[in-house]
């Protein structure tokens, strides 16, 4: 939005404003009176107003206040030849976001105007990188350690670097990659989300690569690959820590050479994407490990940035639960003891497992919820240890209880239990069947 009003009763003056204008890029509507660039201010958007204070039909002033009641985000330039530092103060002080006076300083009046572009321009950014904060569920809160990412975010998304987003689950990765996506140039081209550990290995490079008729047993048509499909937008690999080693090879030269070929194919195919990768894991010590790939690493850590646990910013834990409570109970009270043992727990599940028990307190509850409604696995004050027959069923009961607060440290995430736990993903999948989680 490069549109100007100006409201200018000299002709003179306006048409050599309107030349300026033109000559940097913008372009201008001139009204007359202030009858009509009120009525111009209700018809459209501007980025700014230049508002002559002398007026054959009212008051500059009485203009600004008009108009700002009209559109409080609209900046408006007072500009006149009678100017005096009286004058100035009351105009700042109904509203206006500058004075001056005539002759104009075309530089200085550029200068102006290139700063209220920027300010517009970070209003929309901001804007929406809070709508995408506000999908799904939420990254609220003021706490400095939220405030550092989110401003990594911003100055990341104008560019076209590779980002890798760190943070335990449930801390909002793809929400953040979501957000980047939505500030970059690629906003109007496709967001593709990939999750590295929920598909299997020996389907994964397919769904990334896409694969040619009869590349394999029933491959009776051509399949275009996730990779394929997000060209000139931005790929999500989430989860990107659990790729097999000969997948992040093939990954590795992606992001090198910008091309590929279909599973069954020798036809390269360029792509132009940009990558964000996302981890819950140490990706450095699966390194030194020798289950990652250390250059795949480097390619990928351009530009990391560490999402907080909610333990490491619990001063946002009543901020997000009064967001919660807004979203899914209305009205909803909450006790402070309540609150209180809110605020004591950990949150391994981070900002996913705080809104599941919210929600599920406002649920229990019939009026304010206390702490008999706020049900936290795993508070040492409410467990209770049973007692046993034999040292067969306590080593039963511990297995289970070990698995269970592993797969909710994960989130369910089977593959990334199993890795925990040192046991196989078959291992633990039996374990679960067999113990009924």
């Amino acid at each position: 939005m490069r549109k100007i009003l100006l409201i200018e009763d000299h002709q003179g003056f306006a048409r050599g404003m309107q030349r300026l204008f033109k000559k940097n890029g913008y372009e201008v509507r001139w009204e007359k009176s202030g009858r009509s660039g009120i009525k111009a201010v209700e018809e459209e958007q501007f980025l700014v107003c230049l508002l002559d204070l002398k007026l054959p039909d009212m008051n500059g002033d009485e203009v600004l206040k008009k108009m700002v009641s009209i559109d409080v985000q609209l900046p408006v330039i007072i500009i006149t030849a009678y100017g005096t530092i009286e004058n100035a103060v009351d105009a700042m002080k109904s509203g206006a976001y500058d004075f001056m006076t005539k002759p104009i300083d075309p530089e200085y009046l550029m200068i102006i105007m290139k700063r209220i572009a920027d300010e517009k321009r970070r209003e929309i950014e901001h804007q929406i990188l809070k709508d995408e904060l506000e999908k799904g569920y939420e990254i609220v809160g003021r706490s400095e350690v939220l405030k550092k990412a989110l401003d990594l975010v911003d100055k990341v998304a104008k560019t076209n670097a590779t980002v890798l987003i760190l943070g335990e689950s449930g801390t909002g990765k793809e929400l953040i990659a979501r957000a980047i996506h939505r500030l970059s140039p690629r906003r109007q081209y496709p967001f593709v989300p990939i999750n590295c550990a929920a598909i299997p290995h020996e389907l994964l490079e397919n769904e990334l690569f896409g694969s040619e008729r009869g590349a394999y047993t029933g491959s009776v048509s051509r399949k275009i690959g996730k990779l394929e499909s997000a060209d000139l937008g931005t790929v999500f690999l989430d989860e990107v820590g659990d790729l097999d080693l000969s997948l992040q090879a093939k990954l590795l030269r992606v992001l090198e050479e910008k091309r590929f070929e279909r599973l069954g194919g020798i036809k390269p195919i360029e792509v132009d994407v940009r990558f964000i990768a996302a981890s819950n894991r140490d990706l450095k010590r699966l390194v030194a490990e020798k289950r990652f790939r250390e250059d795949l690493y480097f390619r990928l850590s351009i530009f990391p940035i560490h999402l907080p646990p909610i333990r490491a910013r619990k001063s946002d834990i009543p901020i997000l639960v009064y967001h919660f409570l807004r979203r899914f109970g209305g009205d909803r009270k909450i006790s402070e003891e309540a609150m209180e043992k809110l605020l004591g727990y950990d949150w391994p599940g981070n900002v996913r497992e705080l809104e599941n028990t919210v929600e599920r307190a406002i649920i229990l509850s019939s009026g304010e919820i206390k702490p008999e409604h706020i049900l936290i696995p795993n508070v040492p004050e409410e467990v209770e240890t049973p007692s046993f027959k034999d040292l067969k069923e306590a080593r039963r009961w511990a297995e289970r209880m070990v698995i269970e607060q592993v797969l909710r440290k994960t989130n369910g995430n089977r593959k990334e239990a199993a890795r925990i736990l040192k046991v196989s993903y078959r291992s633990l999948r039996q374990k679960i069947k067999e113990y009924n989680i």
